[in-house]
Formats: C-alpha cells, sequence, structure tokens
C-alpha cells in the first residue's frame, strides 16, 4: 500500500506556510517534495516511519546542495512584506478601481 504523498503547503500550526515564502524559497520547497514523492514511489515505501526518513533524507540533500552552490539558506531568506492573500485582495482592489470603457 502507497501512503499518499501529496504535499500542502497551506497549513496551519507549525507547518510550512507558502503563502509568505519569496520564489526561491517556493521553488526549493516544490523540488524537495517532488524529489521525496518520486523516491517514496520508486522505494515503494509503506509505512510511515519509512516516509519519515525518506523526507528527512531528501530534505538534508537538497539542503546540502543549495548550501554547496553558496546559495542562502531557506531560514536566510527575506520574509515577503505582503502574502498571497494580501496581493490578491491588493490587485483585485485595483482591478475593481479601473473604468472599463
Amino acid at each position: 500500500m502507497m501512503l499518499n504523498t501529496t504535499h500542502h503547503f497551506s497549513q496551519v500550526g507549525n507547518m510550512v506556510t507558502h503563502q509568505h515564502m519569496g520564489s526561491t524559497e517556493l521553488a526549493a520547497n516544490l523540488f524537495r517534495a517532488t524529489q521525496t514523492e518520486e523516491k517514496l514511489k520508486r522505494d515503494q515505501v509503506s509505512n510511515k516511519a519509512h516516509a519519515n526518513q525518506t523526507h528527512f533524507e531528501v530534505g538534508a540533500k537538497v539542503r546540502a546542495t543549495i548550501e554547496e552552490l553558496g546559495g542562502t539558506m531557506p531560514e536566510d531568506l527575506p520574509t515577503p512584506e505582503k502574502g498571497i492573500p494580501q496581493l490578491a485582495r491588493a490587485q483585485k482592489k485595483l482591478e475593481g478601481g479601473k473604468n472599463e470603457d
């Protein structure tokens, strides 16, 4: 039996939320999630402990690659001033204020 490996960024609590990440951090997170999902499938991981270990190992390799390439670690990246919901509301407001001729 395969585990459900769908990654949801918009969780609450101590889960990572994508709404306040910049593009670099989002890209690293998506890369980690997709590579983990593929490895879970390839290795036919069927228990939670092994899945957790796989997530940890892939994440560690992604972080090591970022560091090796001289990139900025995710925790050191600047946090955008506005999240996606705030930007969407601002865009809606701007679009609503336009006169349609």
